[in-house]
């Protein structure tokens, strides 16, 4: 029985499972299987996972049904203490499980252990510097005001207490990930790696580039979570909405620019002002923030124009200089 299993769910992920795969291959600690659930793709996904003969890796394939389904019925058929997700358009360093596996042993009392993340571009170049958050021991207060672990392809997390929660949940169809992490945080400990050792893919056909769905579905986390909150941590709700609202303003900006988003970015900017705690501390960010939606809303090329602007600017700084 391996140690560890890692579930890859996939669907149409022949762009990238190749490098996915590759990352688990080489990773330092070899006592895993790689369970791999194909949800229905149509492309060629399967004749690429085909290619590989390593032992550990088996292929499961189901209709259609999607993310929080394909995990779970990578759950159901896995074998090891330990359970690690991976999306199949993201990357781990060699030593992630390794480094993850010897936490959770250093510290028998916790259920979770993870480590950083860095953001990639869709053609897999660096784009961005995660949080670098560390929380170790008690996370729920953290967890509610914010996603810390940041990616769904981040922790290693103790089996028992996988089934204990009961896995994803089925009728999200956004902030699963999320989702999973409260409850994990309201019963266990976490531990933290404090290293990147996760490359999450921002892409714009993924389940978090649909802005209205990811609002409302991450709304709806966060009330149940809070609902289920004690007393003592009802204030951070608040602020955690002004937080998922920045985000989501900031994603909504980084789509495809054109009028549609630059009026989505604005209706977002004015519900996180109303729940932004710390307005004055913000002022800077709001006005940057209103000034590339209204821009958007103005003309499209508005980023382009931005940036030419910038360019101008500095090339009279050093001119003048």
């Amino acid at each position: 029985m391996p140690q560890i299993s890692i579930i890859i769910p996939v669907y149409n992920g022949a762009t990238t499972i190749q490098a996915t795969i590759d990352s688990v291959l080489k990773q330092t600690f070899s006592d895993f299987e790689l369970i791999i659930v194909n949800d229905g793709s149509t492309d060629s996904t399967l004749e690429i996972i085909s290619q590989y003969r390593d032992r550990r890796l088996q292929v499961l394939s189901y209709p259609h049904a999607g993310a929080s389904a394909t995990r779970n019925r990578g759950l159901k058929q896995a074998s090891g203490e330990y359970i690690a997700f991976l999306d199949a358009d993201d990357l781990w360093t060699p030593d992630k499980l390794e480094a993850q596996l010897n936490a959770l042993q250093t510290h028998p009392k916790a259920a979770v252990a993870y480590s950083w993340t860095d953001f990639l571009d869709e053609a897999g170049s660096w784009r961005q510097a995660g949080r670098h958050t560390t929380v170790n021991g008690e996370p729920y207060a953290a967890m509610l005001l914010y996603n810390f672990i940041e990616s769904g392809s981040n922790p290693l997390i103790r089996r028992d207490a996988l089934d204990d929660v009961g896995g994803f949940d089925e009728s999200l169809s956004g902030g699963q990930d999320w989702d999973l992490y409260l409850r994990l945080a309201a019963r266990y400990l976490f531990v933290n790696v404090p290293a990147v050792q996760i490359f999450y893919r921002i892409r714009n056909n993924s389940i978090s580039s649909n802005i209205t769905r990811q609002e409302q579905q991450v709304v709806k986390v966060l009330n149940r979570a809070f609902s289920q909150a004690p007393d003592s941590l009802q204030p951070l709700k608040q602020k955690s909405l002004a937080l998922v609202y920045k985000y989501l303003v900031c994603r909504t900006l980084d789509l495809l620019p054109n009028r549609s988003n630059g009026w989505k970015a604005l209706r977002l900017i004015v519900i996180y002002v109303r729940y932004e705690p710390e307005i004055i501390g913000q002022l800077k960010l709001i006005f940057i923030l209103l000034l590339k939606s209204i821009g958007l809303i103005l003309t499209p090329q508005f980023p382009q124009l931005l940036q030419k602007l910038k360019r101008l600017i500095h090339s009279e700084v050093h001119a003048s200089g």
